[in-house]
């Protein structure tokens, strides 16, 4: 079967507009539902964070059981170093949210080089929520966006204004993706959408995690 790259974030706070360090880091649902989708299809997960940090879970998106879930997943605790990792090794790439992508992945010049070559050797690449923090700084040969012109959705400025944050974000996600040409489309807030356009699959939010994992099989399949 297909081995699948899951880049997550490193980082243990987002630091807003005042100064606050807001906690945070991968969101649990994100990377536990498309881990147990993937791997219940027969496909391998390798595990790869900015400077091979140890990812940790936002505590607000612990539910009961996820603790053990995610301590059940040993790769967690040594994931590969994300400059050393080889793109062509990879059948697929996907990226968790939760803001932590906000402070790292979107901009990590080794996280971007990755989607680059992924989408241009066509292989899929799937991002949920604050994952798509890491599409940012990504471009193409020729210098484009890659979101440029592409249908996407991620979170949105309303699910931001919702959640307590979009007053004090150093940008919100849906409008610096607009901003870089993407069409983006987001559905009504916390509400499971996914956008699969080509090799590229997008989910707006936690709820999506699922639908967006299955869309993955489906490109692997």
């Amino acid at each position: 079967m297909s081995t699948v790259l899951f880049v997550v974030t490193a980082a243990r706070t987002w630091t807003l507009t005042d100064g606050t360090a807001h906690p945070t880091g991968f969101w649990a649902e994100e990377l536990l539902a498309p881990y147990r989708l993937l791997t219940e299809a027969g496909h391998d997960i390798v595990f790869a964070t900015p400077g091979g940090v140890p990812p940790i879970a936002d505590a607000a998106s612990v539910a009961d059981g996820d603790a053990a879930s995610i301590a059940a997943i040993s790769a967690l605790a040594t994931p590969l170093v994300l400059a050393d990792v080889d793109p062509a090794a990879y059948d697929a790439v996907y990226y968790p949210g939760g803001h932590g992508p906000m402070q790292d992945l979107s901009e990590d010049a080794d996280s971007a080089a990755l989607i680059t070559a992924t989408l241009a050797a066509g292989r899929p690449l799937a991002a949920v929520c604050h994952g798509l923090a890491a599409l940012l700084p990504a471009r193409t040969a020729s210098g484009e966006p890659v979101v440029a012109g592409r249908r996407i959705t991620g979170f949105s400025d309303e699910e931001e204004r919702q959640a307590g944050l979009a007053d004090r974000a150093p940008f919100l996600l849906e409008s610096a993706l607009r901003a870089l040409g993407a069409d983006v489309e987001v559905s009504e807030a916390w509400s499971d959408h996914t956008i699969v356009d080509g090799l590229l699959i997008t989910g707006q939010n936690p709820q999506s995690s699922e639908s967006a994992a299955r869309a993955l099989v489906a490109a692997l399949a």
